[in-house]
């Protein structure tokens, strides 16, 4: 379901990020875009806002991982009250981190699914968000001897790639 009104959510977004920039005395800019054009490969991600920090605290922003672009975003998500399948069509990029993520990711999606090839046992991730998953999943779909499945809850949930075939040990009562 869109977000249904795509410029009141973006002024809300605009407000919420005047009084992060302001009161946290960062020294950045943002833009933000209602309907982004994205390339055709990327048809899984088509958020319906993008929000681009730039300026000279960008290494603050983009420190941990990103970890303040990140809480940033989960904020504007809150904000919003988006609905935890709907966190997608809100997007915030800085210095291009996103892009280079998703290639991070993709590029271990490879690596892990040669891993369970090699030695026909799963491969688990350490614990990511639900975008990050998702990105690993797509990564993986057509490959037709392998299988994924996310596991565990909350802030500890992770990827599993299987082996398409594999069979769980009994579990010990």
């Amino acid at each position: 379901m869109p977000i249904p009104d795509k410029i009141a959510a973006a002024k809300k977004i605009d407000q919420l990020l005047r009084g992060i920039v302001t009161h946290g005395n960062l020294h950045l800019k943002y833009r933000i875009t209602v309907d982004p054009p994205f390339p055709d490969e990327r048809d899984w991600e088509r958020p319906e806002i993008m929000v681009e920090l730039s300026g000279p605290d960008t290494p603050l922003v983009l420190e941990r991982g990103g970890e303040l672009l990140r809480a940033i975003e989960l904020l504007a998500i809150e904000m919003l009250r988006l609905p935890g399948n709907e966190h997608e069509k809100i997007c915030f990029d800085c210095m291009n981190q996103r892009a280079l993520r998703i290639e991070e990711l993709r590029m271990a999606a490879g690596v892990a699914a040669e891993r369970v090839r090699k030695t026909s046992m799963p491969y688990e991730f350490t614990p990511m968000s639900s975008r990050e998953r998702r990105i690993v999943h797509l990564a993986l779909r057509d490959q037709a001897d392998l299988h994924t499945e996310s596991q565990g809850e909350g802030g500890r949930r992770c990827l599993v790639v299987y082996p398409k075939d594999y069979k769980r040990p009994a579990e010990s009562r």
